[in-house]
């Protein structure tokens, strides 16, 4: 399982946790492309008492028809709603302020709507926020967890936003979400293996965007996975691993390494480099080279698992009240 938990995100969680009860919305900024798997399970949990805007940023990287989608889930969902922007685009960002005004409902006439900010790193969060503002207030930048401590800025329409630091969780349990989050640049690569997540994404890339990733890379073909016979195997006292090539159902390791021969990565003696393709081959998706791409969809969320048999029944045999 991929775990990345700097200190600073569990001082994020008690911060978050003493401003909760002065909160009246909640705006949980999410990466359009993924908008499952860059929404953090453990803030959900925090904040499952609050409203909560979901914006979708980064829309201008993303499938415009998956991310009519993904707003149409969340705006589907009680006390939410969903709002895909592209936060450099100041003229998309005038919508919050009222949005915000309607999930509070009646606050007093003589105080803001107070707002809390929150999402994964990277995000596009502080983006969010000085473009709401107007002016630079939260600091910016392309590596995730930029912001470390909270703030607090006012902003036209009567909206008070206070910013947290980006909040990654200790473990990520689903291994498609995680690679998905390594591939968009929300985990910095110096915490991955690049060429495992490159070549998951070349075979998610295969799967969903065929026709894109073959005109990019001027590839003929994109070949089906056939797992190697031990595939399924692990170490007595190792995980599990679930096998997303084969879920993908193409060989992303073969994919990768013909971009990795056509973009600099053939070495003498016919070697090929295959850091040398994930570094193109992510860098050109984080960068939107292959176009508008969206990674995920509602149906790829995970099904609630089904409660234990033994949980459903209290110890005297009576199901629980």
């Amino acid at each position: 399982m991929l775990g990345w938990y700097p200190g600073h995100m569990n001082k994020a969680r008690r911060q978050i946790l003493e401003a909760l009860p002065e909160v009246d919305v909640v705006i949980e900024v999410l990466d359009a492309r993924l908008p499952y798997s860059s929404a953090n399970p453990m803030l959900a949990e925090l904040t499952r008492h609050k409203p909560v805007l979901k914006v979708l940023s980064r829309a201008d990287l993303a499938d415009p028809e998956r991310t009519r989608e993904w707003v149409g889930f969340f705006d589907a969902q009680d006390d939410t709603r969903g709002l895909a922007v592209t936060t450099t685009q100041a003229r998309e960002l005038k919508r919050i302020p009222k949005l915000c005004h309607e999930l509070a409902g009646q606050v007093r006439a003589d105080r803001d709507v107070r707002v809390m900010v929150m999402g994964i790193p990277n995000v596009g969060k502080s983006t969010l926020i000085n473009g709401l503002a107007g002016r630079t207030i939260a600091k910016t930048g392309n590596e995730p967890a930029v912001t470390k401590r909270q703030q607090k800025v006012r902003i036209g329409g009567r909206v008070a936003l206070i910013d947290t630091p980006g909040v990654l969780w200790p473990k990520i349990e689903d291994q498609a979400s995680a690679h998905r989050l390594a591939a968009s640049g929300a985990i910095r690569d110096t915490a991955i293996d690049y060429v495992e997540v490159a070549v998951v994404a070349a075979a998610e890339l295969a799967r969903r965007y065929p026709e894109a990733l073959k005109a990019r890379y001027k590839l003929k073909t994109l070949p089906a996975y056939a797992p190697h016979p031990e595939a399924g195997q692990v170490e007595a006292d190792g995980p599990v691993r679930v096998d997303l090539l084969a879920l993908a159902g193409f060989d992303g390791h073969a994919i990768l390494t013909e971009i990795a021969a056509r973009r600099g990565g053939l070495r003498p003696g016919g070697e090929v480099d295959l850091h040398r393709g994930a570094e193109v081959l992510l860098h050109e998706l984080r960068d939107g080279k292959l176009g508008r791409l969206t990674l995920e969809t509602p149906a790829d969320i995970p099904a609630e698992p089904e409660p234990d048999a033994a949980d459903a029944v209290g110890s005297d045999g009576a199901e629980p009240a």
